[in-house]
């Protein structure tokens, strides 16, 4: 390796330092905002930890051609990583996925049986259980489903969409977009008080808490309405995937 290869190698590993140092706030930030709003098991010394991992990866990785700012595409991936990590120590019971299922199952079948939203007694009827012990399930469900709809595009956009991706082809562009109007769709067809906490979570970035007292329930409750309208989700988007909800 020649020196100019060397001086310049050792120029642009204090110039990725330079960055991490001064981005590295942002991480904290970040990563106390995804606390807020994720189960109380998560250890934010973790998420952190993985936030600097992502925004080392963002220095390495960052080309100013593709169009947006170190800001957006490092925050972005600071974010992955802390849900990667996340998900990655999900400790959440077989049991609460096999109910979520069930659920979403159920809920399938209503809907297109009735033409119209599924009750929640009736949901409850269909499972054999009582409207106590279906509401239970739903809270059990509160974290994983949380976690699992960080990503999924809301009101049409998603925030991935600010890093333009040259490794993505046409085709992947076209299904992409295909599955952005189907989430678009089926959130815009969601029961009002459901549709008003997915937009007040998402799109106002509010917590649970903060929902609750916007719309004058209490936070269990917001959480029991945030998994119904998650689950719904993923029983009206299954039509159009192989996989079963």
């Amino acid at each position: 390796m020649s020196l100019i290869m060397k001086k310049a190698d050792v120029y642009n590993q204090y110039q990725k330092e330079d960055i991490v140092g001064k981005h590295a706030p942002m991480v904290k930030r970040i990563a106390y905002h995804l606390k807020s709003r994720l189960p109380a098991n998560i250890q934010l010394d973790d998420m952190i930890q993985a936030g600097m991992i992502g925004l080392l990866e963002a220095a390495n990785n960052y080309d100013a051609k593709q169009g947006a700012s170190f800001e957006t595409y490092s925050s972005i991936r600071i974010r992955g990583a802390m849900l990667d990590e996340v998900r990655k120590n999900d400790w959440t019971p077989r049991s609460v996925h096999r109910n979520s299922r069930r659920v979403a199952e159920v809920v399938r079948k209503i809907e297109n049986e009735k033409g119209r939203d599924a009750r929640d007694s009736e949901i409850a009827q269909a499972l054999s259980i009582e409207l106590g012990e279906y509401n239970r399930i739903l809270q059990d469900a509160s974290g994983h489903k949380i976690l699992s709809f960080e990503d999924i595009a809301v009101g049409g956009e998603s925030i991935l969409d600010d890093v333009p991706n040259s490794q993505t082809g046409l085709l992947d562009g076209l299904q992409k977009e295909d599955m952005k109007a189907m989430v678009a769709n089926a959130v815009a067809s969601l029961p009002e008080r459901e549709r008003m906490v997915m937009a007040l979570y998402y799109d106002e970035e509010l917590n649970l808490r903060e929902v609750g007292a916007v719309i004058g329930v209490s936070e269990s409750r917001v959480s029991q309405i945030h998994s119904q309208a998650v689950i719904r989700l993923q029983a009206r988007l299954s039509q159009f995937t192989n996989e079963q909800p």
